[in-house]
Protein backbone atom coordinates (compact mmCIF):
# COMPACT_ATOMS: atom_id res chain seq x y z
CA UNK A 1 0.00 0.00 0.00
CA UNK A 2 1.49 3.36 -1.05
CA UNK A 3 2.05 6.19 1.38
CA UNK A 4 -0.54 8.34 -0.42
CA UNK A 5 -3.17 5.61 -0.07
CA UNK A 6 -2.39 5.21 3.62
CA UNK A 7 -2.77 8.95 4.17
CA UNK A 8 -6.00 8.98 2.18
CA UNK A 9 -7.46 6.13 4.26
CA UNK A 10 -6.41 7.90 7.45
CA UNK A 11 -8.14 11.07 6.23
CA UNK A 12 -11.34 9.16 5.44
CA UNK A 13 -11.27 7.59 8.91
CA UNK A 14 -10.86 10.99 10.59
CA UNK A 15 -13.83 12.30 8.59
CA UNK A 16 -16.00 9.38 9.67
CA UNK A 17 -14.82 9.59 13.28
CA UNK A 18 -15.62 13.30 13.50
CA UNK A 19 -19.02 13.16 11.78
CA UNK A 20 -21.91 14.41 13.97
CA UNK A 21 -24.35 11.87 12.56
CA UNK A 22 -24.29 8.20 13.52
CA UNK A 23 -22.83 6.12 10.68
CA UNK A 24 -23.35 2.36 10.53
CA UNK A 25 -22.09 -0.02 7.86
CA UNK A 26 -23.76 -3.43 7.43
CA UNK A 27 -22.66 -6.39 5.31
CA UNK A 28 -24.77 -8.48 2.97
CA UNK A 29 -26.24 -10.45 5.92
CA UNK A 30 -27.11 -7.12 7.61
CA UNK A 31 -24.52 -7.59 10.33
CA UNK A 32 -22.77 -4.51 11.66
CA UNK A 33 -19.24 -4.00 10.30
CA UNK A 34 -18.56 -0.42 11.37
CA UNK A 35 -19.91 2.13 13.85
CA UNK A 36 -18.43 5.62 14.15
CA UNK A 37 -18.00 7.42 17.54
CA UNK A 38 -21.30 9.34 17.10
CA UNK A 39 -23.01 5.97 16.61
CA UNK A 40 -21.27 4.54 19.68
CA UNK A 41 -22.67 7.42 21.76
CA UNK A 42 -26.15 7.02 20.28
CA UNK A 43 -26.36 3.27 20.92
CA UNK A 44 -24.22 3.33 24.09
CA UNK A 45 -22.16 0.52 22.52
CA UNK A 46 -18.51 0.40 21.52
CA UNK A 47 -17.59 -0.82 18.04
CA UNK A 48 -15.81 -3.76 19.64
CA UNK A 49 -19.00 -4.89 21.38
CA UNK A 50 -21.38 -3.95 18.57
CA UNK A 51 -19.49 -5.51 15.65
CA UNK A 52 -21.42 -8.44 14.21
CA UNK A 53 -24.76 -7.51 15.75
CA UNK A 54 -27.63 -7.89 13.33
CA UNK A 55 -29.77 -5.00 12.10
CA UNK A 56 -32.87 -6.62 13.65
CA UNK A 57 -31.20 -6.65 17.08
CA UNK A 58 -30.25 -2.96 16.91
CA UNK A 59 -33.71 -1.88 15.70
CA UNK A 60 -35.87 -4.55 17.30
CA UNK A 61 -39.15 -2.58 17.31
CA UNK A 62 -38.80 -1.08 13.82
CA UNK A 63 -40.13 -3.82 11.55
CA UNK A 64 -41.08 -1.47 8.72
CA UNK A 65 -37.63 0.16 8.74
CA UNK A 66 -35.90 -3.25 8.69
CA UNK A 67 -38.08 -4.30 5.75
CA UNK A 68 -37.17 -1.12 3.86
CA UNK A 69 -33.44 -1.69 4.52
CA UNK A 70 -33.66 -5.27 3.19
CA UNK A 71 -35.43 -3.98 0.09
CA UNK A 72 -32.72 -1.34 -0.44
CA UNK A 73 -30.05 -4.05 -0.17
CA UNK A 74 -31.72 -6.23 -2.81
CA UNK A 75 -32.73 -3.43 -5.17
CA UNK A 76 -29.52 -1.40 -4.73
CA UNK A 77 -31.60 1.80 -4.37
CA UNK A 78 -30.99 4.30 -1.54
CA UNK A 79 -33.83 5.83 0.44
CA UNK A 80 -34.37 8.55 3.04
CA UNK A 81 -37.04 8.78 5.72
CA UNK A 82 -37.73 11.65 8.10
CA UNK A 83 -38.58 11.67 11.79
CA UNK A 84 -38.56 7.92 12.32
CA UNK A 85 -39.13 6.72 15.89
CA UNK A 86 -36.61 4.12 17.05
CA UNK A 87 -36.36 2.01 20.21
CA UNK A 88 -32.69 1.40 20.95
CA UNK A 89 -31.22 -1.60 22.85
CA UNK A 90 -30.35 0.59 25.86
CA UNK A 91 -34.09 1.24 26.42
CA UNK A 92 -33.93 4.70 24.86
CA UNK A 93 -36.44 6.11 22.41
CA UNK A 94 -35.24 8.56 19.77
CA UNK A 95 -36.51 10.30 16.66
CA UNK A 96 -34.09 10.50 13.75
CA UNK A 97 -33.81 11.29 10.06
CA UNK A 98 -32.43 8.21 8.30
CA UNK A 99 -30.63 7.68 4.99
CA UNK A 100 -29.76 4.18 3.73
CA UNK A 101 -27.26 3.91 0.87
CA UNK A 102 -26.00 0.71 -0.84
CA UNK A 103 -22.19 0.91 -1.15
CA UNK A 104 -21.39 -1.74 -3.78
CA UNK A 105 -22.95 -2.69 -7.08
CA UNK A 106 -21.63 -6.24 -6.81
CA UNK A 107 -24.26 -8.14 -4.80
CA UNK A 108 -21.64 -10.61 -3.57
CA UNK A 109 -19.86 -7.81 -1.70
CA UNK A 110 -22.90 -5.66 -0.96
CA UNK A 111 -22.70 -3.29 1.99
CA UNK A 112 -25.09 -0.70 3.33
CA UNK A 113 -24.37 2.68 4.89
CA UNK A 114 -27.02 3.79 7.39
CA UNK A 115 -26.92 7.43 8.53
CA UNK A 116 -28.94 8.47 11.58
CA UNK A 117 -29.31 12.16 12.44
CA UNK A 118 -31.12 12.53 15.75
CA UNK A 119 -33.72 15.31 15.57
CA UNK A 120 -35.31 15.07 19.03
CA UNK A 121 -33.81 18.41 20.10
CA UNK A 122 -35.03 20.25 16.98
CA UNK A 123 -38.50 18.73 17.34
CA UNK A 124 -38.54 19.64 21.01
CA UNK A 125 -37.62 23.27 20.33
CA UNK A 126 -40.32 23.47 17.64
CA UNK A 127 -42.82 21.93 20.07
CA UNK A 128 -41.86 24.43 22.79
CA UNK A 129 -42.27 27.36 20.42
CA UNK A 130 -45.67 26.01 19.40
CA UNK A 131 -46.75 25.67 23.04
CA UNK A 132 -45.62 29.21 23.89
CA UNK A 133 -47.30 30.66 20.80
CA UNK A 134 -50.44 28.68 21.62
CA UNK A 135 -50.45 29.99 25.18
CA UNK A 136 -49.91 33.63 24.14
CA UNK A 137 -52.58 33.50 21.43
CA UNK A 138 -55.08 31.89 23.79
CA UNK A 139 -54.36 34.44 26.51
CA UNK A 140 -54.94 37.35 24.10
CA UNK A 141 -58.24 35.91 22.87
CA UNK A 142 -59.49 35.24 26.41
CA UNK A 143 -58.51 38.69 27.62
CA UNK A 144 -60.53 40.26 24.82
CA UNK A 145 -63.45 37.93 25.50
CA UNK A 146 -63.32 38.54 29.25
CA UNK A 147 -63.36 42.30 28.72
CA UNK A 148 -66.48 42.03 26.53
CA UNK A 149 -68.21 39.79 29.08
CA UNK A 150 -67.21 41.54 32.31
CA UNK A 151 -68.65 44.95 31.42
CA UNK A 152 -72.26 43.83 30.76
CA UNK A 153 -71.96 41.29 33.56
CA UNK A 154 -71.13 44.05 36.05
CA UNK A 155 -74.09 46.09 34.83
CA UNK A 156 -76.36 43.05 35.12
CA UNK A 157 -75.26 42.36 38.68
CA UNK A 158 -75.64 46.01 39.71
CA UNK A 159 -79.16 46.21 38.26
CA UNK A 160 -80.13 43.01 40.11
CA UNK A 161 -78.86 44.48 43.40
CA UNK A 162 -80.84 47.71 42.87
CA UNK A 163 -83.96 45.73 42.00
CA UNK A 164 -83.51 43.55 45.06
CA UNK A 165 -83.38 46.64 47.29
CA UNK A 166 -86.71 47.87 45.85
CA UNK A 167 -88.56 44.57 46.30
CA UNK A 168 -90.64 43.77 49.36
CA UNK A 169 -91.63 40.26 48.31
CA UNK A 170 -89.09 37.71 49.65
CA UNK A 171 -90.02 35.23 46.94
CA UNK A 172 -89.12 37.75 44.24
CA UNK A 173 -85.88 38.53 46.06
CA UNK A 174 -84.88 34.88 45.63
CA UNK A 175 -84.85 35.42 41.85
CA UNK A 176 -82.64 38.49 42.08
CA UNK A 177 -80.32 36.58 44.46
CA UNK A 178 -79.97 33.86 41.80
CA UNK A 179 -79.06 36.50 39.19
CA UNK A 180 -76.39 37.95 41.51
CA UNK A 181 -74.97 34.50 42.38
CA UNK A 182 -74.76 33.44 38.73
CA UNK A 183 -73.12 36.74 37.78
CA UNK A 184 -70.53 36.16 40.50
CA UNK A 185 -69.95 32.60 39.27
CA UNK A 186 -69.34 33.84 35.72
CA UNK A 187 -67.02 36.53 37.05
CA UNK A 188 -64.97 33.90 38.92
CA UNK A 189 -64.88 31.71 35.81
CA UNK A 190 -63.52 34.61 33.76
CA UNK A 191 -60.86 35.32 36.38
CA UNK A 192 -59.77 31.67 36.38
CA UNK A 193 -59.64 31.58 32.58
CA UNK A 194 -57.40 34.65 32.60
CA UNK A 195 -54.96 32.77 34.82
CA UNK A 196 -52.71 34.28 37.49
CA UNK A 197 -53.12 38.03 37.81
CA UNK A 198 -50.23 38.63 40.23
CA UNK A 199 -46.52 38.59 39.56
CA UNK A 200 -44.60 35.76 41.26
CA UNK A 201 -42.80 36.58 44.51
CA UNK A 202 -39.58 34.73 43.75
CA UNK A 203 -37.19 33.39 46.33
CA UNK A 204 -34.73 30.52 46.70
CA UNK A 205 -36.98 27.46 46.78
CA UNK A 206 -36.32 23.80 47.45
CA UNK A 207 -38.40 21.87 44.90
CA UNK A 208 -38.35 18.69 46.98
CA UNK A 209 -40.08 20.47 49.85
CA UNK A 210 -42.72 21.61 47.34
CA UNK A 211 -43.14 18.11 45.94
CA UNK A 212 -43.53 16.71 49.45
CA UNK A 213 -46.18 19.32 50.20
CA UNK A 214 -48.06 18.35 47.04
CA UNK A 215 -47.68 14.65 47.86
CA UNK A 216 -49.17 15.12 51.30
CA UNK A 217 -52.07 17.19 49.96
CA UNK A 218 -52.91 14.67 47.25
CA UNK A 219 -52.39 11.65 49.53
CA UNK A 220 -55.36 12.66 51.67
CA UNK A 221 -57.62 12.60 48.59
CA UNK A 222 -56.38 9.37 46.99
CA UNK A 223 -58.67 6.37 46.45
CA UNK A 224 -57.41 3.16 48.08
CA UNK A 225 -56.14 1.70 44.78
CA UNK A 226 -53.83 4.60 43.84
CA UNK A 227 -50.27 4.90 45.13
CA UNK A 228 -48.08 8.00 44.92
CA UNK A 229 -44.30 7.44 44.86
CA UNK A 230 -41.18 9.64 45.00
CA UNK A 231 -38.09 9.57 42.80
CA UNK A 232 -36.01 12.60 43.78
CA UNK A 233 -32.51 13.58 42.70
CA UNK A 234 -30.94 15.19 45.80
CA UNK A 235 -28.38 17.01 43.62
CA UNK A 236 -31.07 19.32 42.14
CA UNK A 237 -30.29 22.80 43.52
CA UNK A 238 -32.82 25.35 44.69
CA UNK A 239 -34.79 27.25 42.06
CA UNK A 240 -35.54 30.96 42.12
CA UNK A 241 -39.32 30.87 42.11
CA UNK A 242 -42.60 31.61 43.88
CA UNK A 243 -43.22 28.50 46.04
CA UNK A 244 -47.00 29.01 46.22
CA UNK A 245 -47.35 29.25 42.45
CA UNK A 246 -45.16 26.18 41.90
CA UNK A 247 -47.21 24.20 44.42
CA UNK A 248 -50.39 25.20 42.57
CA UNK A 249 -48.95 24.15 39.21
CA UNK A 250 -47.67 20.75 40.41
CA UNK A 251 -50.88 20.18 42.36
CA UNK A 252 -52.96 20.77 39.22
CA UNK A 253 -50.89 18.25 37.26
CA UNK A 254 -50.97 15.66 40.06
CA UNK A 255 -54.71 15.93 40.54
CA UNK A 256 -55.09 15.59 36.80
CA UNK A 257 -53.12 12.31 37.01
CA UNK A 258 -55.34 11.07 39.85
CA UNK A 259 -58.46 11.75 37.78
CA UNK A 260 -56.90 9.92 34.79
CA UNK A 261 -56.22 6.82 36.91
CA UNK A 262 -59.73 6.76 38.39
CA UNK A 263 -59.44 4.05 41.08
CA UNK A 264 -56.27 2.07 40.30
CA UNK A 265 -52.67 2.89 39.42
CA UNK A 266 -49.41 4.59 40.40
CA UNK A 267 -48.25 8.20 40.28
CA UNK A 268 -44.54 9.08 40.48
CA UNK A 269 -43.19 12.51 41.37
CA UNK A 270 -39.68 12.73 39.92
CA UNK A 271 -36.98 15.42 39.94
CA UNK A 272 -33.94 15.62 37.71
CA UNK A 273 -31.45 18.11 36.24
CA UNK A 274 -31.30 18.76 32.50
CA UNK A 275 -28.29 20.40 30.90
CA UNK A 276 -27.98 22.68 27.88
CA UNK A 277 -31.69 23.11 27.32
CA UNK A 278 -33.61 25.69 25.27
CA UNK A 279 -36.67 27.34 26.82
CA UNK A 280 -38.49 30.07 24.95
CA UNK A 281 -35.63 30.53 22.44
CA UNK A 282 -33.17 31.04 25.30
CA UNK A 283 -30.39 28.56 26.01
CA UNK A 284 -29.88 27.54 29.65
CA UNK A 285 -26.91 25.65 31.05
CA UNK A 286 -29.06 23.98 33.71
CA UNK A 287 -32.78 23.46 34.22
CA UNK A 288 -34.75 21.77 36.96
CA UNK A 289 -37.01 19.03 35.63
CA UNK A 290 -40.12 18.00 37.61
CA UNK A 291 -42.11 15.09 36.22
CA UNK A 292 -45.56 13.85 37.17
CA UNK A 293 -45.89 10.32 35.77
CA UNK A 294 -48.92 8.05 35.82
CA UNK A 295 -49.53 4.56 34.41
CA UNK A 296 -53.08 5.28 33.27
CA UNK A 297 -54.68 4.71 29.87
CA UNK A 298 -52.91 7.68 28.27
CA UNK A 299 -54.19 10.73 26.41
CA UNK A 300 -55.72 10.62 22.95
CA UNK A 301 -53.35 11.93 20.25
CA UNK A 302 -55.78 14.63 19.08
CA UNK A 303 -56.19 15.83 22.68
CA UNK A 304 -52.42 16.28 23.17
CA UNK A 305 -52.35 19.22 20.75
CA UNK A 306 -55.28 21.00 22.45
CA UNK A 307 -54.96 20.10 26.11
CA UNK A 308 -53.44 23.45 27.19
CA UNK A 309 -56.36 25.41 25.71
CA UNK A 310 -58.88 26.63 28.32
CA UNK A 311 -62.18 24.74 28.54
CA UNK A 312 -60.74 21.71 26.68
CA UNK A 313 -61.17 18.55 28.73
CA UNK A 314 -61.62 14.85 28.20
CA UNK A 315 -63.84 14.41 31.26
CA UNK A 316 -67.54 15.13 31.51
CA UNK A 317 -67.08 16.79 34.92
CA UNK A 318 -63.86 18.66 34.05
CA UNK A 319 -63.54 22.44 33.73
CA UNK A 320 -60.56 22.37 31.36
CA UNK A 321 -58.76 25.05 33.38
CA UNK A 322 -56.24 23.10 35.50
CA UNK A 323 -53.63 22.61 32.76
CA UNK A 324 -53.83 26.12 31.23
CA UNK A 325 -53.49 27.66 34.70
CA UNK A 326 -50.48 25.44 35.48
CA UNK A 327 -48.88 26.39 32.15
CA UNK A 328 -49.44 30.10 32.83
CA UNK A 329 -47.87 29.83 36.29
CA UNK A 330 -44.77 28.07 34.93
CA UNK A 331 -44.51 30.51 31.98
CA UNK A 332 -44.27 33.36 34.50
CA UNK A 333 -41.07 31.68 35.76
CA UNK A 334 -39.55 31.44 32.29
CA UNK A 335 -40.33 27.73 32.19
CA UNK A 336 -42.57 25.38 30.27
CA UNK A 337 -44.82 22.34 30.75
CA UNK A 338 -44.61 19.52 28.21
CA UNK A 339 -46.59 16.32 27.93
CA UNK A 340 -45.89 12.95 26.34
CA UNK A 341 -48.35 10.08 26.51
CA UNK A 342 -48.88 6.51 25.43
CA UNK A 343 -51.03 3.74 26.92
CA UNK A 344 -49.56 2.89 30.32
CA UNK A 345 -47.43 6.02 30.68
CA UNK A 346 -48.28 9.72 30.69
CA UNK A 347 -45.55 12.21 31.66
CA UNK A 348 -46.12 15.89 32.42
CA UNK A 349 -42.73 17.62 32.55
CA UNK A 350 -42.11 20.99 34.19
CA UNK A 351 -38.86 22.65 33.08
CA UNK A 352 -37.55 25.61 35.08
CA UNK A 353 -34.31 27.53 34.40
CA UNK A 354 -31.93 27.40 37.35
CA UNK A 355 -30.20 30.71 36.59
CA UNK A 356 -31.43 33.52 38.82
CA UNK A 357 -33.07 36.12 36.59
Amino acid sequence: MTQDLIQQNALFKRILDNANTALLVFDRQLRLNYLNPAGEMLFALSLHRAEGIGLAALFADSCKFISNVEQALHSNHPFTERELAFSLPNNRHITADCTVTPLAEDSADAKLLVELAQVDRQLRIAREEHLLAQHNATRDVIRGLAHEIKNPLGGLRGAAQLLQAELDDDQLKEYTAIIIQEADRLQNLMNRMLGPNTLPHKQSTNIHELLERVRQLVKTELPAGIEIQRDYDPSVPNVYADPDQLIQAVLNLTRNAVQALKDQGTIVLRSRIQRQITLGQKRHKLAACIEVIDDGPGIEADMLDRMFYPMVTGRADGTGLGLPIAQALINQHGGLIECSSRPGETIFTILLPLEKA
